[in-house]
């Protein structure tokens, strides 16, 4: 027997009757020859995380837009703790490890520079609109290995484009996702405020505190636990009503006091401007984009299509090199 066939044996074994099997994977868009290691969604995995779109998220922002310090969450960060969190709870409920891992690493592989200011910018000015979740499926889809796309099992794609919290994925392990992400920001973004001096522990309101706790360990150790208690022996992935709704209040209170703080937040309006420049110049320099999004032209895909790709793609860094390079007057002298 071959080690994937074994390894698919065993998920038969151990898992429970409703997590997601590899060997009944819906399958590929395009069939292609089985690896003899590794089951699909392993393999899902490991294309993720060779992707250049992978790599790039180290060097766009999480909520912090080029913060003072080393140690705030990137993109990059952001996405190895919700697969953290997705292992944690698949493995407690016995579900597709490998599934939610993917699922995980691939969820935010569409963002924009500068994070959601990017989003709203390129949702703005494009007239297909812009959504992250949607570039993501579109990037693996489409756009990575020079426009072959990686070619991902049907249940990864679902969990990718369906991660967002008003949409629901086909999968438990897609649901857990689901949740992940949420926890997850809930649970950093708290952290990077209280280092930047935004807010403080104490200030957590105490009808949200009593429920959870007061800090963001208690928090993400109260999230798991709720989700592994109330989810387990269940076609389902749920939490109890208490904890979710203080979950959401926390959520909401995040919104007020960091998401739309202006010091956490005062640049942004600068990114914004920035990526549609960006965006309105590429458009009208098409013959400026790498050789693979030149294909997607001449593939048919509409211009301001493939000027999101381009932007979209850009880590902050890069963005604001090309900005700088672009617009801002160069120093000269004569010799």
């Amino acid at each position: 027997m071959k080690i994937r066939e074994a390894l698919e044996q065993r998920e038969t074994e151990i898992f429970s009757p409703y997590a997601t099997l590899s060997m009944n994977s819906k399958g590929r868009q395009k069939e292609e020859e089985l690896c003899d290691i590794r089951p699909c969604f392993q393999r899902d995995r490991d294309r993720i995380l060779y992707s250049k779109s992978f790599r790039r998220l180290k060097d766009k922002t999480q909520v912090f837009l080029t913060p003072d310090g080393d140690h705030y969450r990137t993109r990059m960060t952001h996405t190895l703790e919700v697969a953290q969190n997705a292992r944690t709870i698949a493995r407690a409920l016995r579900l597709n490890e490998d599934l939610a891992e993917a699922i995980a690493l691939g969820h935010d592989l569409g963002h924009t520079p500068f994070g959601h200011a990017g989003e709203r910018a390129l949702n703005t000015v494009c007239p297909y609109g812009f959504r992250h979740n949607e570039q993501s499926l579109r990037l693996v889809d489409k756009l990575e290995k020079d426009c072959q796309g990686l070619n991902l099992t049907f249940e990864v794609r679902d969990g990718i484009i369906n991660h967002e919290m008003h949409l629901m994925p086909s999968t438990l392990e897609g649901r857990i996702v689901r949740l992940s992400d949420k926890i997850a920001y809930i649970h950093h973004d708290m952290d990077d405020a209280i280092r930047g001096g935004i807010l403080t522990a104490d200030e957590i309101p105490d009808e949200i505190a009593v429920v959870v706790g007061r800090t963001n360990g208690e928090w993400l150790d109260t999230f798991i636990h709720d989700i592994v208690e109330n989810s387990s022996g269940k076609d389902d992935i749920t939490m109890s009503a208490p904890i979710y709704e203080a979950m959401m209040a926390l959520r909401r209170f995040m919104f007020e006091h960091v998401y739309t703080n202006p010091v956490a937040k005062g640049e942004e309006g600068r990114a914004e401007d920035l990526v549609k420049t960006l965006y309105d110049y590429y458009l009208k320099h098409t013959e400026l984009f790498p050789e693979y999004m030149q294909k997607r032209l001449e593939m048919g895909d509409a211009k301001e299509i493939v000027t999101c790709d381009y932007v979209s793609s850009m880590t902050d860094r890069f963005a604001i090199a090309r900005y700088e390079e672009l617009f801002i007057p160069k120093s000269w002298s004569v010799y």
